[in-house]
């Protein structure tokens, strides 16, 4: 995994807990881990047999130690790209999961990010949030998507999301 002082990787077990509600096999899925991060979410479902993982993140740094591992892993189902995460999830469509993560101190990237990630969506795909705090059903509803399933893991609120 990637690493950067203040990085706050997703916890292992919430990690673990959300592949096991996407089941053991990804074959032929188009994911997209809009904000990277450390790949932890991306090289997972490039594991477990997506076809095509886009992993975007904006810091350069962070971008030169996932190109690295992509390499050493040799995992050519997965693209590395710099980016703004909102300009990213706006140029791709029929996505079968969309990993959301980004920055808990950066809130007001939270909705745009799910409108954009609704829009990438195809009908029967899944969007994963991790947010500092549990999103209401209500809310979600009028952006067109429904709580599929639900963790709290410490300061973690997992969320796994598909369209209305």
């Amino acid at each position: 995994m990637a690493q950067k002082p203040g990085l706050r990787p997703t916890p292992d077990r919430v990690r673990e807990t959300l592949f096991n509600w996407l089941g053991q096999d990804l074959s032929n899925w188009k994911c997209v881990d809009a904000f990277s991060g450390t790949g932890a979410l991306g090289f997972e479902a490039a594991s477990r047999g997506a076809t095509s993982v886009i992993m975007n993140e904006q810091d350069a740094a962070l971008v030169q130690q996932l190109q690295r591992l992509q390499q050493k892993l040799d995992a050519r189902m997965v693209k590395v790209q710099r980016g703004d995460a909102l300009s990213c999830l706006k140029t791709v469509a029929g996505q079968d999961l969309i990993l959301l993560d980004p920055p808990f101190g950066q809130t007001e990237l939270f909705e745009p990010a799910l409108k954009a990630a609704t829009a990438a969506l195809n009908d029967d795909g899944f969007i994963y949030l991790e947010a500092p705090e549990a999103w209401a059903e209500e809310r979600l509803l009028e952006m067109g998507l429904a709580l599929h399933r639900y963790l709290k893991a410490g300061a973690v609120h997992a969320h796994l999301l598909k369209k209305q």
